[in-house]
């Protein structure tokens, strides 16, 4: 009877305290079952590159030659070795380092793991190693020694990482981590960085020298004015694939009666994507005869207020100068927009975080610092269109109001349009999805390029209509497809599309 073959794992350890096993790694590797990859460490696969062995089980391997070693500094925060394959440990009373393939483990003299005493103040264990506790891996990454800027993260992340906290914990738990910060250092030995982390908490709280602070969101908190980093980081993505020129779309209507029915049609697209949902009569008469739909005054004012506020100065065609202004200006165009409903704080910044699906938006307390880093760079671009972009996805991504910030965001979008004379952005019904899954792929991913195609589209496709004749346009539209709810069904045509099918279905050329 054959004796079943051993079944080896991907690495394989030995060691002096289990002879038995010690032999039985010495045999596999005569018999070229294993490769060596340091004293004491094997594996079982003899054909991929060693380094991409080695990285991924960085912790089994740690956890073998530096057993009961603290993951400190860098490595403690990262959870993994930094881009050069280094991984930092705290333990024993002398540096060593060790080199394997795409992995080098690096022991910094210091105190051990911290046990026994209060949670807070506690390592946590990892296998056979500990992580720092927060505190204490603050206070190191605050180091300023030999190899400071390979060892850690640096002050300028400190600071940021504490700012973040004062939003998402409140400043009184940012105060208690500084008390847990200050008893560590007392343990461990680390005196001098407490004392820069307390300069930092101080200048953050605004009871210290802001002047001590570098990383850009903690000099904005300092000063009063903190905003959401993360979002700069997209609205950053946004800007640099809007430097650049596009087709200049005219406006397609006049003032006077073009202009009436362009702007009740945006009225009623912006109104029905966030749910408002009227027939084309009935809006009609809430727009054009003042008529309250029965039970549904609140969405009767909206529909009405929205046309208001697309057919009356400021919002109309004077978009705001700076950032005061753009700030106020939204909180105008909100109140207008939702004047009717006094319990959802029309004009006001929201006081709670709102989130759509799993997307959570700006955090109240950043919303203003955020909207103006928005404004820095909708005031950078040149070219209308792209102003118009990116100001509309500053507010939608920042979602500053309880409630109408869509309607709010395609206001700014089309201040901007219509002060360069160009054409207005409807997004009709039909192109709902369009319209929201780009804004999510450039939330999510820092993906412009479908969020700039669809706005493209949607401007081309509100720019091929004649809006002289409401009840002309009404129809055009609805061949199109635009007031379309199955949009699985009924795919949103471009007026071009169907023109050729006109002498078909309209012979007497009522459509067009």
């Amino acid at each position: 009877m054959r004796k079943p073959m051993d079944t080896l794992a991907t690495l394989i350890f030995s060691s002096a305290e289990d002879q038995a096993n010690a032999q039985r790694v010495s045999r596999l590797a005569r018999a070229g079952r294993l490769r060596a990859i340091h004293r004491g460490i094997y594996t079982s696969d003899l054909e991929t590159p060693l380094e991409q062995i080695v990285r991924p089980h960085w912790r089994q391997i740690a956890e073998y030659l530096y057993p009961g070693a603290v993951l400190g500094y860098r490595s403690a925060q990262e959870g993994k070795p930094d881009p050069e394959g280094r991984v930092f440990l705290v333990q024993g009373n002398r540096a060593r380092r060790i080199e394997l393939p795409g992995l080098t483990l690096m022991t910094i003299p210091g105190p051990g793991p911290v046990l026994g005493l209060e949670p807070a103040l506690n390592d946590t264990p990892y296998g056979k190693l500990y992580v720092s506790s927060e505190a204490r891996r603050l206070l190191e990454n605050l180091y300023t020694g030999r190899n400071a800027a390979i060892r850690t993260m640096g002050r300028a992340w400190v600071e940021s990482h504490l700012s973040r906290l004062c939003t998402l914990r409140g400043e009184y738990k940012v105060n208690d981590l500084r008390d847990t910060a200050r008893k560590l250092a007392e343990i461990l030995g680390l005196d001098a960085q407490f004392k820069i982390l307390n300069r930092i908490v101080s200048a953050l709280m605004q009871t210290g020298g802001a002047r001590r602070l570098s990383a850009v969101d903690a000099l904005a908190r300092a000063a009063g004015k903190p905003y959401d980093p993360d979002r700069l980081v997209i609205f950053d993505t946004l800007f640099a694939a809007l430097r650049q020129s596009f087709p200049h779309i005219p406006d397609p209507t006049t003032p006077g009666l073009s202009s009436i029915n362009f702007a009740f049609f945006e009225s009623y697209f912006s109104n029905y994507i966030e749910g408002t949902t009227f027939t084309v009569e009935e809006a009609s008469e809430i727009i054009f005869e003042g008529r309250m739909i029965e039970k549904r005054p609140e969405d009767s004012h909206d529909v009405l207020g929205t046309y208001q506020a697309i057919t009356q100065q400021p919002f109309r065609s004077t978009p705001p100068g700076n950032e005061d202004e753009f700030l106020d200006w939204l909180k105008r165009a909100n109140h207008r927009v939702l004047s009717s409903r006094p319990e959802r704080n029309p004009g006001q910044w929201k006081e709670k975080l709102n989130q759509a699906g799993s997307t959570l938006f700006v955090h109240p307390e950043l919303v203003q610092g955020t909207l103006r880093e928005g404004f820095k760079r909708i005031a950078l671009l040149e070219d209308p269109f792209a102003r118009a972009l990116m100001a509309m996805f500053v507010v939608t991504e920042a979602h500053p109001f309880e409630d109408g910030n869509g309607r709010t965001a395609r206001l700014a979008m089309n201040a901007y349009l219509t002060q360069a004379t160009a054409c207005r952005i409807l997004i009709p019904t039909a192109y709902r999805e369009d319209y929201l899954l780009p804004l999510k792929a450039l939330s999510r991913n820092a993906d412009p390029v479908p969020f700039l195609r669809s706005m493209t589209r949607a401007q081309a496709w509100s720019a091929a209509f004649d809006y002289s004749e409401f009840r002309n346009t009404w129809k055009q539209m609805a061949a199109c497809n635009a007031f379309a709810d199955d949009i699985t069904r009924n795919r949103l045509l471009h007026p071009h599309e169907i023109r050729s099918l006109v002498d078909k279905t309209d012979p007497d050329n009522k459509l067009y």
